[in-house]
């Protein structure tokens, strides 16, 4: 343990390690602020296509010999508002609709990468993210997108919580369902796409899922819950980062184990709470 601790403290001072460091816990406030509205409203499958796809995007700038990030975030609001339209007008199940959305855009995509020439690998880096290797461009997106996300939030709060929790009702107070939708699927899409990096194709919805799902079984108020769910993003992201530079571990997964264990420990929490009273 001493050495991994001198390992991070050596790392630290490090412009690229402050650099990751910032851009997870952006991406963590993120990923949690929006993720306590997408599983409310069972959209948490949805992300998950989002991520898959985003390798199609990322493809695609390849094949066009265009800077992939460049194209990811377009591709990944035009994806989300086709996929959008497409669930509101189809007989077919929804679970069933994203998956065979996600996986045929994931095969699409390995064939596509398959075909480029100067493509030489870094596959790992696409699926499973490669934090360190943030810009600070991407800080600076990140951050607009961020006070973006709490703007709208903050300012649509009731409205989110009425579409949220009684979409009815919000029908019947002349709420306009479909800007608002539309408006959340945008903001979830552009906070996807620009998790990738952090985190990875494949990993990428757990970001937006499982700091929300910890957020719900630790809080009694929707505001209350909002807030923990974008604090347990951050944190997860920071603590993962940390554990990533002290082991030598890929920052994905160890930001994604993290949040697995703050998972974990919520769910435990009552029953201890139980057995101590």
């Amino acid at each position: 343990m001493p050495t991994q601790l001198t390992r991070i403290i050596e790392l630290f001072p490090l412009p690229f390690m402050q650099r990751a460091l910032l851009g997870g816990i952006l991406t963590g406030i993120m990923g949690g602020l929006l993720g306590s509205f997408t599983i409310l409203r069972q959209l948490s499958f949805f992300s998950d296509a989002l991520g898959h796809s985003a390798l199609l995007g990322i493809s695609i700038g390849f094949l066009l010999g265009l800077n992939p990030s460049s194209v990811l975030l377009p591709f990944a609001v035009v994806f989300a508002l086709a996929v959008s339209y497409l669930l509101e007008r189809t007989r077919l199940w929804t679970d069933a609709l994203l998956n065979i959305i996600y996986s045929s855009s994931l095969a699409i995509a390995i064939i596509t990468l398959s075909f480029v020439g100067q493509y030489k690998g870094g596959l790992n880096n696409l699926l499973f993210g490669d934090i360190l290797a943030v810009r600070e461009f991407d800080l600076i997106l990140s951050g607009v997108l961020l006070v973006a996300c709490l703007l709208f939030v903050g300012l649509t709060l009731r409205t989110q919580m009425l579409l949220t929790l009684h979409e009815p009702l919000a029908i019947a107070r002349g709420v306009s369902i479909s800007l608002h939708r539309t408006a959340f699927i945008v903001l979830l899409s552009l906070v996807v796409g620009i998790s990738i990096k952090a985190i990875g194709v494949l990993l990428v919805s757990a970001f937006v899922v499982i700091p929300a799902c910890a957020a719900r079984l630790l809080s009694r108020t929707f505001t209350h819950y909002v807030v923990v769910s974008a604090g347990l993003g951050a944190m997860s992201a920071m603590v993962g980062m940390l554990i990533s530079a002290g082991f030598n571990l890929p920052s994905g997964p160890s930001i994604v184990a993290t949040q697995l264990a703050i998972f974990l420990s919520a769910m435990a929490l009552p029953r201890f709470n139980a057995l101590i009273q």
